[in-house]
């Protein structure tokens, strides 16, 4: 881990908040309003974390691209509307977001997830003042060049370290020459991570303090 840390960088599905019941419920919604199955829920827990039009061509590798744009935009009526509050957030999350606060430790969030919904969900759980910035994704936006846009903006530097629950967490980081760190109370689990290459893998969110301790 490099010596001084700069800001530390928030996945949100995952890390900070179990969504899983409004996604896997969104997901389902979508397609049965466009005539497919429903997927067993916890076969569509694998697909929390990367964007939705990658999500949705796993569950349709055959869909053409405006069959997935709009599965998309079905998914999203959902959970605009309820979807996003069908989520908890982690025990231990808020008091390592206040310790981080007290020590004066810049923090924010780098999502795939659209930004406004990103910032309803902060909401929700009343944390939103924790964080410095929020950069939120879309379709065709990874989060590889989500964070180049950070550097390049100057939100983070190159000491800044992302923390996530899944490898495009981590290799997304890497792929900016920024570190990387992997959590366990998520839905990537312990291989996906390690192969990742990540500086140190947390298995609580009560380790998280000795990231800066």
């Amino acid at each position: 881990m490099k010596s001084s840390i700069s800001s530390l960088i928030f996945d949100l599905d995952g890390t900070l908040s179990d969504p899983s019941l409004g996604i896997t419920r969104c997901y389902n919604y979508a397609l049965e309003k466009h005539g497919h199955e429903p997927r067993d829920p916890q076969s569509l827990l694998r697909l929390i974390g990367p964007p939705l039009d990658e999500g949705f061509l796993t569950i349709l590798p055959e869909a053409e691209d405006q069959e997935v744009v709009q599965l998309v935009t079905t998914y999203r009526e959902r959970y605009l509307e309820v979807g996003f509050s069908e989520n908890t957030i982690y025990p231990g999350i808020v008091e390592a977001l206040e310790y981080f606060k007290n020590n004066k430790v810049r923090i924010g969030v780098c999502t795939s997830k659209r930004e406004d919904f990103a910032n309803s969900i902060l909401s929700l759980f009343e944390i939103s003042d924790y964080f410095a910035f929020v950069s939120g994704g879309d379709i065709g936006i990874p989060k590889t060049e989500q964070l180049s846009s950070l550097l390049a903006n100057g939100k983070i530097d190159e000491s800044a370290v992302m923390i996530g629950d899944r490898a495009i967490d981590i290799t997304s980081a890497r792929d900016n020459n920024l570190d990387g760190m992997g959590v366990l109370w998520g839905f990537g689990g312990y291989e996906e991570l390690f192969e990742s290459n990540p500086r140190a893998i947390l298995k609580s969110t009560s380790e998280l303090k000795s990231i800066v301790a």
